[in-house]
């Protein structure tokens, strides 16, 4: 699919999703609770879509309703589920240890990049801990139950290693501890985690080595949930009123624990040197927002995102460089030369949905407009984009 968008200053009111990150969580613990849960989001994605199905697929009841997932949690053990997980990353680096908390056998399979995205250190701890795995990436089938124990990962590849662990393991009969064998980055995901472990009645400790887990815990459902508006997928937004847009963006919460909400303060002030770790999925709307300022800025931090939806790297960088900009890539980061302005023309969303809006918003500094292929990609976090630019950029 093909979408061209005006080089105009977007104008008028957005609608944005419920934050995956919040949802994701909170579906799994839903999941894992005592009673059902009324887990409350207006406007879903595919991925949030994808985690519903998975976790029905071990056996708990999701019914939609206008603005809610009513949630009934797994009862009794599913007999090796198929865990389909679309191409979200977070539905299958979360849901490997839960499915082996809850059942003996489970397979897992996924689409596009999705089976070339690494979950071998996660595994490794986890057949450390009970379980066997076929492959260490998709499609694979898992043997075994998790015990509790000492599972050994680095926080430096994927902070949903350490979240799908910290979700899977208070269930189980023992104490666990989790033992961080390099820095954590990305700790503020983790800390959501923790944060709705804690709205479920689950207690998470932290320990000079990473954290303890006391077993034997039960889920508690608060009764109802209300998910979070998405920081990431309102990025883009307020990039485009630092662009000249006049978009109004309602819903958000500024004290919310979603690291992106940082694009508040990065969108009016960017530094000429930024550590992206810590909000990886900004990077490719911030090197719009410096193509859109004079002088040159690094984005650095960005190792992981080496093995994203894209090379976000790698593709963020050809963006830039199709829509006449200049930038240099480099093993972890990316140099933005920026001038303040764009040529515009054709680009292609390389199938990452982050690469597909930024390209959107960058039509805003363009000498002429912006036609994306694969515009398609959007689809995976944000269903309304296109729907919400072709709005915005009529100034409606």
């Amino acid at each position: 699919m093909d979408v061209t968008v005006r080089n105009t200053p977007l104008s008028g009111k957005v609608h944005i999703p419920a934050s995956k990150s919040d949802a994701h969580r909170a579906l799994i613990c839903a999941a894992l609770a005592a009673r059902p849960t009324e887990i409350g989001l207006a406007l879903s994605s595919e991925d949030i879509d994808v985690t519903a199905r998975c976790l029905t697929a071990l056996g708990a009841g999701i019914t939609r309703t206008s603005d809610a997932l009513h949630v009934t949690p797994i009862a009794g053990v599913v007999e090796d589920p198929l865990l389909d997980c679309g191409e979200s990353g977070s539905t299958l680096r979360f849901l490997l240890p839960v499915a082996a908390a809850v059942c003996a056998r489970s397979r897992f399979t996924g689409r596009g990049k999705l089976p070339q995205r690494p979950a071998g250190q996660l595994l490794y701890a986890m057949c450390a801990n009970g379980c066997s795995a076929s492959s260490n990436t998709l499609p694979l089938a898992l043997h075994g139950r998790l015990r509790a124990g000492v599972y050994k990962i680095p926080g430096d590849v994927s902070s949903q290693f350490i979240s799908g662990l910290l979700m899977a393991l208070p269930g189980l009969g023992g104490n666990s501890r989790i033992v961080l064998t390099t820095p954590l980055e990305s700790a503020a995901y983790v800390q959501m985690t923790v944060n709705t472990l804690q709205k479920f009645g689950v207690r998470i400790d932290n320990t000079p080595e990473g954290y303890g887990i006391p077993g034997g815990q039960r889920f508690a459902s608060p009764g109802t949930y209300r998910v979070e508006t998405d920081w990431s997928g309102a990025a883009f937004f307020v990039v485009a009123n630092a662009l000249g847009g006049n978009v109004a963006i309602g819903g958000l919460d500024p004290a919310s624990s979603q690291p992106d909400k940082a694009i508040a303060a990065l969108a009016t002030a960017l530094p000429a040197q930024l550590d992206v770790s810590a909000f990886p999925d900004l990077f490719p709307i911030l090197a719009i927002r410096a193509c859109a300022q004079n002088g040159d800025t690094l984005l650095h931090g960005a190792r992981r995102l080496r093995i994203k939806e894209s090379d976000r790297i790698r593709e963020t960088c050809r963006l830039i460089h199709a829509l006449g900009g200049r930038a240099e890539e480099r093993p972890d980061a990316l140099l933005v030369h920026g001038t303040g302005k764009l040529h515009g023309g054709a680009c292609h969303s390389a199938g990452d949905h982050r690469i597909a809006m930024s390209a959107a918003i960058a039509a805003a500094i363009c000498e002429t407009p912006v036609t994306i292929k694969g515009a398609q990609a959007a689809y995976k976090s944000f269903p309304g984009f296109w729907a919400e630019i072709n709005t915005l950029s009529k100034g409606q």
